[in-house]
């Protein structure tokens, strides 16, 4: 049984870890927290009434100390650097949810997020989240920073390419796709009911702060530079990632032999799933879950691979990926609390 907490539990990726977590085996939630809200969690969130006594209190560096031997970290982007040192030096565990550790270049993270990143000695030692690539090193770390939503769905989908075959890639282009829990919590107009309900959009286009993460960790499991052409869009959904990956290439492979690579690739891997050929992944399938699905389709002249990829961006894209690499780090099964 591991102690834990939950710092940022009054966002989405807070509640589902949280909700997770209750239901975890080996976890007992001990410390919740959140700077802008603060009482019993079950008046937060209703649907945790019965479930637990637990309080948010504003975040205390101390208390969390005290009680907690892994923390995870659902707050916004530049605020995890702040506490990650304090929690780090005190030896508990870190599992941070933003993109805080996320590029391992302090000039990039400037660039992307638009403030200096006061962490340098943690950023470079941060261990990148993603199970399927990084098992081992997670399994040793004291810090994780947990991939972004876009990110997982986009390097899933593009590893098994990348790590076999990116001599022949000409380009890529990501049309990606989000519900609107990937924005977070906060009251926006655009983000409300009647903005979203009935449209459509593309944001951020060609300049989104997930580009830089998966370029990085792309051009990794290929050996050479790579660089995506990346553009997301809000569906008029809650839930869920869609992406569908244009990957233009200079030789002819048949399709089977695409697929043969992918399902050797994922063979052991307990949360992506291959879809047979000729046949489409859904969002609806993977919505409420841990799962990856992948589809893949090719043109008739085999210059043109399409792959999507689907997530639920809470739980695969945020929530759900953390608490896998927590599973990773304790030595617990790594399916616990999730399947």
């Amino acid at each position: 049984m591991i102690k834990v907490g939950i710092v940022g539990v009054s966002g989405y990726s807070g509640y589902t870890a949280l909700d997770l977590l209750l239901k975890h085996p080996e976890v007992r939630v001990t410390y919740a927290s959140a700077n802008n809200t603060q009482g019993e969690l079950s008046e937060i969130w209703p649907q945790l009434k019965g479930r637990t006594r637990l309080t948010c209190e504003k975040f205390n560096v101390d208390k969390a100390v005290e009680t907690c031997e892994l923390i995870f970290l659902a707050v916004p982007h530049t605020v995890s650097m702040q506490i990650t040192p304090l929690l780090l030096d005190a030896g508990l565990k870190v599992i941070d949810l933003s993109g805080d550790y996320r590029l391992k270049s302090s000039v990039e993270y400037k660039k992307w997020y638009n403030q200096k990143h006061t962490d340098g000695a943690n950023l470079r030692k941060a261990v990148y989240g993603m199970p399927e690539l990084y098992r081992a090193d997670i399994a040793k770390a004291s810090l994780v920073a947990n991939p972004g939503c876009y990110p997982t769905a986009a390097i899933l989908s593009l590893a098994p390419l990348m790590a076999t075959h990116p001599d022949i890639i000409e380009s890529i282009i990501i049309d990606a796709k989000s519900g609107v829990s990937g924005a977070g919590r906060k009251a926006s107009v655009a983000l409300s009911h009647a903005e979203v309900s009935g449209n459509f959009k593309a944001y951020k286009v060609l300049n989104h702060q997930h580009a830089p993460e998966i370029n990085l960790y792309l051009s990794k499991l290929s050996g050479q530079q790579n660089t995506v052409n990346f553009v997301p869009h809000l569906l008029p959904v809650n839930h869920g990632i869609l992406e569908t990956i244009y990957v233009s290439l200079n030789s002819k492979i048949q399709l089977k032999k695409w697929h043969t690579i992918y399902r050797k690739f994922y063979k052991t891997e307990p949360f992506v799933r291959l879809e047979d050929l000729g046949k489409q992944v859904e969002l609806k399938n993977v919505v409420g879950t841990n799962y990856c699905d992948i589809s893949l389709a090719l043109s008739a002249d085999k210059k043109l691979l399409v792959i999507t990829g689907v997530i639920d961006n809470l739980y695969k894209g945020a929530a759900g990926q953390a608490i896998q690499n927590m599973n990773i780090m304790c030595g617990f099964d790594e399916g616990e609390g999730l399947q």
